[in-house]
C-alpha cells in the first residue's frame, strides 16, 4: 500500500502533524475579515477543537486562535496532506465501492493547485467557493469513502463529514448541502458570522459539490456567449469565426481564465484585466493566456496589429480593467464586445480590485479597513459603469456574466438602471439576452464527464461517441435547435486540438435532453463492451435548465413574478436523489453570492450495467425536463416548444402546459 492510501485508513491521524508554514508557491486567499465578538472567537475555537482528542486542545487552541485572527478563518494548514493534491487513475483510491472511489477522485480534482484557484484555503474557484472549510473535514471525508459500502450514504453538512448512515444500494452515495440557512438569517455579513464559526460555508455549487472540472467547464459556455452575442448584437456570421472583432473583459482568477481561451477559440481579438501577477502568469504558463502585458502603452501597440491582422489572440494584461477601458476610450478602439468575470458576487473580500489599488493593497486593506475597503469598490464601480457607459455609446455591445457586477454597480450607485429595459438595468445579463432563450429554454445546458481511468484514450473514445451522437440528432433535429447542435459538433470535434483538459480527463459540451440521454447511454455501451476502460462520471454545471434558481442569472428571463422562489433547483435537487444519482446537492449560493440564488447539483457514476442504463434515462431526463417545464410556465416560448416536443418524446411525460396571454388584452383591463 502506498503513502498516499496509507492516509485514508485514519481520518483525524492517529499522531499530531507538525505544524506547517504556509506554502508561498501557490496562491492564498485573502485574509477573512475579524467579524467575531470574543464570546464567538471562543466558540469558533471550541468548534474546531472537538474534532481531535483533548490531549491536543491545548497545542491546537493556541494555533487555531492564531489561525483565527491572522486568517480571520480556521483552515487547520497543519492537517493539510503532503501527498501531491490532483485525480489520480480510479485504481489507485482505496475503496470497497467504486462510486465512492468516483468521488473521492473528484475531491481531489477540485483542490488541485492546477485546478483551484486558493487550494491551500480549500478554495476552488471564484475568490470563496470552498469544498470543504478546514483541512481536517477533507481527512475525515476521505477516510469515510475510503470504507464506505454501498448501503452507506455520508452526509456533508457545509463541509463537515457528518458521517455514514445507513441507507441502501439504490440510495445515493453522498447528500451534500452548503450555506442552508434560515431566510432571515442569509444577509452577507450572517455569512461571514457562520463561515468563521466553522459552522457553514459557500460552496459555490461546482466546488461544494465535487463536480468542477477547471477551466475548460466555463470556456465552453463563454465559447457559445460569444458566438451568439456576436451573432446578435453584431448580425455577425460565425461560419469562419470572429476574425478581427474585439471582445475585452476582465477576471482571470476567480473565474479561471475561461474568456481568454474561449476568445481564442472563436478566432477574436480578446483584451482580459486582472490585477493579480499571481492569477495572469498562472493562465499565461498554462497556456489559457496568449501573451501577457504588465505595460498598458505595449498592450496599445500590440492590440493595434492584432486587430489589423486579424489574429485569434488574447491578450492578458496585470492591471486594473478600468484603465484599459478608459485607454481604449482616449485611442478610440472601440471594443465589439465587452463584459465583466470579476468575482463581484464576493465584492468585500477580493472578487474586485477597486480602481487605483494593486492588488496586495487590496488584500492589505480588507483586512486593515474592511469598512474603508467597501467604499472604495462602490467608489470604483460608479466609475467603472461611467466609462463602460461612454463605449457602449460609441457602439460596444456590452453584458453582464452574471457574477453580480450589475448588482453590486447598482447598489454602489452607478448610473446602471433604465426605464426601458424588463430587468431595469442598461445591459443584459449574459442568460438573460443570450443563454437564457438559446440554450436554457430549450433544454441546452453545459453537460460534462469525467474519465475515471484518468487516460487519454477513454477522452478520445467519449469524444467520438458524442460527436457522432450529436451529428445523428442534429439531422432530425427542427430548425430552432440545429444551430445550438452544430455549435457544439463543432465545440467537441476541435475540443483535443484546443488542449482544454486541465486536472482530470473530463470534457464537457451543450446538450439537451435527448442528446444527454443518448450520449450517455452510448458511454454505458461502450463501458460494458470495454471500449471504454473504467467507469464515467456524469454531472453539470449550475449554468443550466433546471439545476438553479437565480433571479440575476440562469433564471434571469422568467418574467411571472416567481424569479425569486427557489421551488426549481430544490425540486431538481430532490428529484435527482430517488431517480438514480451517485450524490446529490443543495446550495445557497454560487456565481452571484451568497443570499442570491439557490443550486442544486448531482453527480452520476455510470459503469456499463444495465442498472447504470436505467437511472440515466429516468435522471437526466427529470434534471432537464423539469426546468423547461419551469420555463414553460412562465410562457417563454422556447420552452413551450421544448416542453411539447419532450412529452411527445415520452409518454410518461406530461406537464402543465400555459394559455399565452394576450398583452393588448391586459393593456386594455389596466
Amino acid at each position: 500500500m502506498t503513502d498516499f492510501s496509507e492516509e485514508f485508513k485514519f481520518g483525524v491521524p492517529p499522531e499530531l502533524p507538525p505544524k506547517k508554514e504556509l506554502d508561498k508557491s501557490v496562491d492564498h486567499a485573502p485574509k477573512r475579515p475579524n467579524v467575531l465578538n470574543e464570546k464567538q472567537k471562543k466558540l469558533a475555537i471550541a468548534n474546531s477543537l472537538r474534532y481531535f482528542p483533548e490531549e491536543w486542545h491545548e497545542e491546537l487552541a493556541i494555533e487555531f486562535s492564531k489561525e483565527l485572527n491572522d486568517l480571520g478563518h480556521i483552515y487547520m494548514h497543519r492537517f493539510r496532506p503532503d501527498y501531491d493534491m490532483y485525480a489520480r487513475p480510479i485504481s489507485q483510491y482505496p475503496s470497497n465501492d467504486i462510486k465512492a472511489a468516483c468521488i473521492m477522485l473528484m475531491i481531489q480534482n477540485n483542490l488541485d493547485p492546477e485546478v483551484a484557484q486558493y487550494p491551500h484555503e480549500l478554495v476552488t474557484y471564484g475568490g470563496n467557493g470552498s469544498v470543504f472549510q478546514n483541512w481536517i473535514q477533507y481527512r475525515i471525508t476521505m477516510h469515510y469513502l475510503s470504507e464506505m459500502n454501498e448501503n452507506q450514504t455520508l452526509v456533508m453538512y457545509s463541509g463537515h463529514p457528518l458521517g455514514l448512515f445507513p441507507s441502501n444500494k439504490n440510495s445515493p452515495r453522498v447528500v451534500i448541502t452548503n450555506g442552508l440557512t434560515i431566510p432571515n438569517y442569509s444577509s452577507q455579513n450572517d455569512y461571514e458570522v457562520m463561515n468563521a464559526l466553522g459552522v457553514s460555508q459557500y460552496g459555490q455549487m461546482t466546488a461544494g459539490s465535487y463536480m468542477y472540472i477547471g477551466p475548460q467547464g466555463i470556456v465552453h459556455g463563454t465559447t457559445l456567449t460569444i458566438l451568439n452575442a456576436a451573432r446578435k448584437y453584431l448580425n455577425f456570421d460565425t461560419k469562419e469565426g470572429l476574425g478581427g472583432l474585439l471582445y475585452v473583459t476582465s477576471g482571470l482568477g476567480g473565474m479561471s481564465g475561461a474568456q481568454a481561451k474561449a476568445a481564442v477559440i472563436s478566432g477574436a481579438v480578446s483584451v482580459i484585466a486582472d490585477s493579480n501577477s499571481h492569477a495572469g502568469i498562472k493562465r499565461y504558463e498554462q497556456g489559457w493566456l496568449s501573451e501577457l502585458f504588465h505595460d498598458l502603452d505595449k498592450l496599445v501597440i500590440r492590440l493595434r496589429e492584432c486587430l489589423k491582422n486579424k489574429e485569434a489572440v488574447s491578450l492578458g494584461y496585470v492591471g486594473n480593467i478600468i484603465d484599459v477601458w478608459e485607454r481604449l476610450n482616449y485611442e478610440n478602439i472601440i471594443p465589439d464586445l465587452g463584459s465583466d468575470q470579476t468575482s463581484l458576487h464576493n465584492p468585500w473580500l477580493g472578487g474586485y480590485t477597486p480602481h487605483g489599488m494593486t492588488y496586495d493593497e487590496m488584500k492589505e486593506m480588507i483586512s486593515d479597513d474592511p469598512e474603508e475597503f467597501k467604499v472604495k469598490v462602490k467608489e470604483s464601480l460608479i466609475k467603472h459603469v461611467n466609462v463602460i457607459n461612454e463605449l457602449s455609446g460609441k457602439g460596444m455591445h456590452f453584458w453582464d456574466y452574471g457574477n453580480a457586477f450589475l448588482l453590486e454597480a447598482g447598489r454602489a450607485g452607478a448610473d446602471i438602471f433604465s426605464d426601458n429595459t424588463e430587468s431595469g438595468f442598461k445591459y443584459p445579463s449574459y442568460v438573460e439576452d443570450i443563454m437564457g432563450p438559446i440554450c436554457f429554454d430549450y433544454g441546452f445546458g453545459p453537460f460534462r464527464w469525467v474519465c475515471s481511468s484518468g487516460t487519454d484514450n477513454d477522452l478520445a473514445v467519449t469524444d467520438d461517441i458524442a460527436s457522432q451522437v450529436l451529428r445523428s440528432l442534429a439531422e432530425k433535429a427542427p430548425s430552432e435547435i440545429k444551430g445550438q447542435y452544430y455549435d457544439n459538433i463543432r465545440w467537441i470535434e476541435t475540443a483535443n486540438q484546443n488542449d482544454l483538459v486541465v486536472g482530470s480527463k473530463a470534457r464537457i459540451l451543450y446538450a439537451d435532453e435527448r442528446g444527454r440521454v443518448k450520449i450517455a447511454q452510448e458511454f454505458n455501451k461502450a463501458i460494458s463492451e470495454g471500449r471504454i476502460s473504467s467507469p464515467i462520471v456524469l454531472g453539470r454545471d449550475h449554468h443550466d435548465v433546471s439545476g438553479t434558481d437565480s433571479p440575476y442569472r440562469e433564471t434571469a428571463n422568467i418574467r411571472d413574478g416567481s424569479m425569486f422562489t427557489a421551488d426549481m433547483s430544490v425540486q431538481n435537487f430532490i428529484g435527482d436523489s430517488f431517480r438514480g444519482a451517485t450524490w446529490v446537492s443543495l446550495h445557497n449560493g454560487g456565481g452571484v453570492g451568497w443570499g442570491e440564488v439557490i443550486n442544486g447539483g448531482f453527480g452520476m457514476v455510470i459503469d456499463g450495467s444495465s442498472e447504470s442504463d436505467t437511472n440515466i434515462k429516468s435522471m437526466l431526463s427529470w434534471d432537464v425536463n423539469n426546468g423547461i417545464a419551469r420555463r414553460a410556465w412562465a410562457q417563454n416560448s422556447e420552452a413551450i416548444f421544448a416542453i411539447k416536443r419532450a412529452m411527445e418524446n415520452d409518454p410518461d411525460l406530461k406537464v402543465t402546459v400555459p394559455s399565452k396571454v394576450s398583452k393588448s388584452l391586459l393593456e386594455r383591463i389596466s
